[in-house]
Formats: C-alpha cells, structure tokens, sequence
C-alpha cells in the first residue's frame, strides 16, 4: 500500500512547475573551488551536414529503392530530460547538468513564499 502512495504522490508532483535561479554556487573544474555559476538551458544546435550518421544516411538513401531506414512515426514520451549549462564566471568553464523530466520549466522565475498576502 505504502508504494502506490508514493507512486501516486510522484505523479501528482509532476504536474508543478521547475523553477530553478539564474545563478547558482557550484562546483568549478577549472578553478578546483565553488564558485558563481550562470545557469542558461542548453538547445540542441543545427544537424551538420558534414556529420558522419547524415553522410551515410544520404548515401543509402540514393538511387532506387524507397526509404531504406525507418521512419519514427510514434514517440513513446512526453517529456524530454532538461539539461542546464552552467558557466563559471570567473573563468568561463562551461559544464552540463541533466535534471529529472518535466513539462513545466522555468529560469529564474519568482518564489513562492507560505504564508505571504496576495496583493492586487
């Protein structure tokens, strides 16, 4: 009984929003300290033309013979794992973290506070 709740309180958590502040205090390589990190999303950057998987799919795909690979028509997930650049700001270090999947992200966006009156 003890797991379905658990199960049940993980779904209902994933419907809230990621709200996570445009710097934070994480460990630098470079540096071999903590240091002021600036926290951006990282977006996936054009195909390459010139990439080794395109040159050989092209390839394939000459001549006669229809569509030699299959095509994905069915996507099994919703969501897609986030993944934050963080850069160093003293020397520039860049590195990236994966976090859990959500649907709702947000960057640097306004705390919630408990307690606190609503003001119009």
């Amino acid at each position: 009984k003890t797991t379905k709740l658990i199960l049940l309180d993980s779904l209902l958590q994933e419907n809230r929003m990621v709200n996570i502040p445009k710097a934070r205090n994480t460990y630098c390589a470079k540096c071999n300290a903590h240091k002021k990190m600036k926290v951006t999303q990282y977006k996936k950057s054009a195909e390459s033309k010139q990439a080794q998987g395109r040159r050989r799919y092209d390839r394939k795909q000459q001549g006669f013979g229809g569509q030699s690979k299959p095509i994905l028509r069915r996507k099994a997930k919703t969501t897609k794992k986030l993944v934050l650049r963080v850069e160093c700001s003293v020397c520039k270090w860049k590195n990236q973290v994966p976090i859990k999947r959500t649907k709702h992200f947000e960057l640097g966006g306004e705390k919630k506070r408990k307690g606190q009156m609503i003001q119009f």
